[in-house]
C-alpha cells in the first residue's frame, strides 16, 4: 500500500528479508526482494542502497533476527545513515521455531510455549534505534494498517535511515500480548493501550541545527519509548534530516558516485574483466 501510494515503480524498489517468520514478506511484495541470511539483513539492503542510490529499499525482519543476532549490524548501520527504510515485526517470540523467547519478551512473562519465565530483561527497540543513530524512529500496530501505511510512507520518504518497530501479535505462541491486551480488555477500566503520539502534540521533527534542540528532541523520545504496560505510544518518536546521508558524504568523496554507481559500471567485457590489473598482477610476482 505504501508503495503504491508513493508510485513508486515496481523495478525501482527492494524489499530484503532476513530469516523467521517475517522470511516471506520479500516474496509476497511485487518488487525485486532477497530473501537473506540469519541477523544479516542490513547488510543486504545497505550494499544494495550503497551501489544504486537511486532504489528505494526496505529491509525487514523480526524482533529475533534484528535485535537478537543481528544486533551488532542493527547498532553499526546506526552510524551510516544509508538512506533506506528497516521494519521490524515485534511479537515477543521467535515463531519460526516454536516460541523461544525474544529480544523484546519483558523479564518474568512465561508465554505458553516456554518451560519457565523469561529469565532476561528487554530490548527497548526504539531507545535502541535512537542511540544507535537512526534518524527516523516509529512505531506502528499491526492492526491499525491506516496508521501503519502511513508510517511507512513517512519512513520511505526520510532522507537517512528510517527504523519502524511494528507491534505485532503472534496468535500461535504468544498469548500474552494478544489483540484483546493491546485493546485493553484486561484492564479494570477499559481502553486501548495503544495510543498515537501525534494525538498529544507530540512533535518529533529536528527543525534546525542545535545541540540544545537535539538534545531535547532525543531526551522526550527516549522519555516516551520507555512508556508500556497500560499506555503504549506509536507514531514518529524522533526525526532529524540534518544529518548528511551515506549516499552524500560518498558522492563528496566520489565527484562521479551518483552518476556512474558501482550497481552501473561495466564489471567485464567479452569474459575478460574490463579493468587492467597486469600491473598488479606483475608487482606480486616471486
Amino acid at each position: 500500500m505504501a508503495l503504491a501510494e508513493m508510485g513508486i515503480e515496481r523495478d525501482q524498489a527492494a524489499i530484503f528479508s532476513g530469516i523467521g517468520c517475517s522470511g516471506k514478506t520479500s516474496h509476497y511484495i511485487n518488487t525485486y526482494g532477497v530473501h537473506t541470511l540469519h541477523g544479516r539483513v542490513l547488510t543486504f539492503a545497505q550494499g544494495a542502497k550503497l551501489a544504486l542510490p537511486g532504489l528505494t529499499v526496505v529491509a525487514v525482519g523480526g524482533d529475533g533476527d534484528g535485535l537478537g543476532i543481528g544486533a551488532g549490524h542493527f547498532v553499526a548501520a546506526g552510524r551510516r545513515n544509508v538512506d533506506m527504510t528497516y521494519v521490524i515485526f515485534d511479537n515477543g517470540v521467535y515463531g519460526l521455531t516454536k516460541g523461544q523467547a525474544s529480544p523484546t519478551l519483558k523479564l518474568g512473562e512465561q508465554t505458553k510455549s516456554l518451560p519457565a519465565p523469561n529469565p532476561n530483561y528487554s530490548v527497548n527497540p526504539i531507545g535502541l534505534a535512537i542511540a544507535s543513530g537512526f534518524t527516523f524512529v516509529a512505531r506502528g500496530y499491526s492492526y491499525d494498517v491506516r496508521h501503519l501505511k502511513d508510517l511507512l510512507v513517512r519512513a520511505v520518504r526520510h532522507e537517512g535511515l528510517s527504523f519502524l518497530d511494528v507491534l505485532q501479535p503472534c496468535p500461535t505462541y504468544n498469548d500474552i500480548n494478544t489483540r484483546d491486551w493491546y485493546m485493553g480488555k484486561d484492564l479494570a477500566e477499559r481502553h486501548s493501550r495503544i495510543y498515537k503520539l501525534e494525538d498529544t502534540g507530540y512533535d518529533p521533527v529536528v527543525p534546525y541545527a542545535s545541540q540544545q534542540i537535539l538534545n531535547e528532541k532525543i531526551t522526550q523520545a527516549m522519555v516516551r519509548s520507555l512508556e508500556w504496560d497500560t499506555r503504549i505510544p506509536t507514531g514518529v518518536f524522533y526525526q532529524n534530516e540534518l544529518i548528511s546521508t551515506c549516499t552524500t558524504r560518498m558522492a563528496d568523496r566520489i565527484p562521479t558516485y551518483l552518476e556512474n554507481p558501482p550497481a552501473l559500471q561495466r564489471i567485464s567485457e567479452d569474459g575478460r574483466p574490463s579493468t587492467d590489473i597486469s600491473g598488479l598482477l606483475d608487482s606480486l610476482e616471486v
